[in-house]
């Protein structure tokens, strides 16, 4: 099996003795090499599918299917670099010493615009230079899925278009497999091969392109936006 494969997924968390159900049932397929984003509004249960997708949480119910390789990296709204480490420590950062390359680590860096700025280190870069280097530290991870939770959230609108248009171009280039969590629907339209829309913890909608020019859209459970 290619990509990852979710099947009746239940989740719920006790709150100050009420039980809150985040996930009713969700099933979805998730195709490697392509972006597939997670769209909805605050609240509706879009981060706990991811944390779930990537291991970081265990569903109450329900199977998750991964693909004969399981290995995943995660992207945040926060850069969480090392301060004590460079750009070039803080992509290397996890990585035993055999998975180390430096032609490799010279390209990732290069793929995301970091060229020159190996050396500088998060107090000198600014805050799109900053989610460069997690990406591409999430890239030298070598994963099989990079998970990512609104990622550009906390960029300026510039500096956010900047980036939506860089993880393109890493992407094409890199053919990267990601799961992408956004509110925002322009987002969702200029990123993803597949958007997914949660609502109250269900799968309401998804529409799927052929390309990103809107080629072969696939409209499914009465898509509202």
């Amino acid at each position: 099996m290619a990509g990852i494969k979710l099947v009746d997924i239940h989740k719920e968390y006790l709150v100050e003795d009420r039980r809150i159900q985040v996930l009713k049932g969700i099933s979805l397929e998730i195709p490697e090499n392509q972006i597939t984003v997670i769209l909805g509004r605050s609240g509706c249960g879009k981060t706990t599918l991811l944390r779930l997708t990537g291991g970081l949480e265990q569903a109450d119910s329900g199977e998750i299917l991964h693909g004969d390789s399981h290995r995943t990296a995660f992207v945040f709204q926060e850069p969480r670099l090392m301060p004590w480490l460079n750009v070039w420590g803080n992509v290397t950062f996890g990585l035993n010493r055999h998975e180390q390359d430096r032609d490799r680590t010279k390209d990732i860096i290069a793929a995301v615009g970091l060229n020159g700025f190996e050396k500088a280190y998060p107090s000198q870069l600014s805050g799109g230079m900053q989610q460069r280097a997690a990406i591409a530290r999430a890239l030298a991870y070598r994963p099989s899925f990079i998970m990512m939770d609104e990622p550009f959230a906390a960029l300026d609108y510039f500096t956010r278009e900047q980036m939506q248009k860089e993880l393109q171009r890493v992407q094409e280039k890199r053919r990267s497999s990601i799961l992408f969590v956004t509110h925002s629907i322009d987002e969702a339209l200029l990123l993803g091969h597949k958007i997914v829309i949660i609502e109250e913890g269900l799968v309401k909608a998804y529409m799927r392109f052929q390309s990103r020019e809107g080629s072969g859209i696939c409209w499914r459970n009465g898509l509202f936006i």
